[in-house]
């Protein structure tokens, strides 16, 4: 997939203001409109020039096209990193019309159903406020025991000069026990103002943080396991980590690399609470010493095994 630079489509500089991108999209809009202009590729220019406008015209989708960095050159190849739109707080239900078929696989990746947090925004008849979203990451220890957590958020706007800007809002979160990945926090009455109604709802979209040991699906948590290859062989009884502590967890004989092992009831709490799988890596010793490099000798030519039999090898 390429980068799309929408400054340069719309050749206009990067501090460009709001009214400065308007008037530059009117301008080449009209000399590129398919049904005026004389340019052999009117039409590609003047659907490229809409896309752009699109993202640059809109305060909130320009900042967080911004963020990306301006060191991506147009036609480069681009993949948006996971976490790119993690903390901006957003109106409404996300960017709409990200999937239409007339957008290029660039702005689909980052402003397609996959951006949206879920929710819509209040119908503009009703004087109650749009409600706002985000997305946040929280680490698994939070959803295991419950948290208040402070998160920042990133909010994006047009300062007085007309140039987009992002403020900074501080919010104590409490983070409740048991949410999984893709549930919302809703915090009630912190969206926007309502015109003598009530204010609309922030929902905050969770992740979880990348965790050295575990990673989380649904309620379920997994955990690679490093064993010994005589605790695999010959059974033992170890202890394993999980989010609630220390626990004992016993290798059957005979066990692989690969095998799962569940731990009833160790996953994220709830109605029922998740399990803990634990997947065995065996963990080879180095062989970098002459009893280690003869001690392996020894087992090739005492134990008849030959892992690729099955293949007839």
């Amino acid at each position: 997939m390429e980068f799309k630079d929408y400054y340069k489509i719309m050749e206009v500089k990067r501090d460009a203001t709001q009214d400065e991108i308007k008037r530059s999209y009117r301008k080449l809009a009209r000399k590129y409109h398919p049904d005026v202009s004389k340019e052999a590729d009117a039409e590609a220019r003047f659907k490229e020039l809409g896309e752009a406008y699109e993202v640059l015209g809109d305060a909130e989708k320009r900042v967080a096209y911004d963020q990306l960095g301006a060191d991506f050159k147009g036609g480069q190849e681009f993949r948006p990193p996971p976490d790119w739109n993690t903390g901006f707080e957003f109106s409404g239900g996300g960017f709409p019309g990200g999937d239409a078929a007339d957008n290029s696989d660039f702005f689909s990746s980052l402003f397609g159903q996959g951006f949206r947090t879920g929710g819509a925004g209040r119908s503009a008849p009703h004087a109650e406020g749009e409600d706002h979203h985000a997305k946040v990451r929280i680490n698994l220890e939070d959803t295991f025991q419950g948290a208040t957590r402070t998160i920042t958020l990133r909010v994006p706007g047009v300062d007085a000069n007309g140039h987009v800007v992002a403020r900074e809002r501080v919010l104590n979160v409490t983070i409740p026990k048991g949410i999984r990945e893709g549930q919302h926090i809703r915090l009630s009455g912190q969206g926007s103002a309502g015109a003598g109604g009530r204010a609309g709802d922030l929902y905050l979209q969770v992740e979880f943080q990348p965790h050295p040991l575990f990673r989380g699906e649904g309620r379920d948590i997994y955990l690679d396991l490093p064993v010994t290859p005589w605790e695999a062989a010959l059974g033992a009884t170890i202890k394993v980590p999980t989010l609630g502590g220390i626990v004992e967890l016993k290798i059957p004989e005979g066990s692989s690399s690969g095998r799962k092992l569940r731990l009833k009831g160790r996953g994220i709490p709830g109605t029922p609470p998740g399990d803990c799988y634990v997947i065995l890596a065996i963990a080879l010793p180095p062989a970098d010493t002459e009893a280690a490099q003869a001690f392996y000798r020894k087992m090739a030519q005492e134990l008849n095994f030959n892992p690729r039999a099955k293949m007839g090898l």
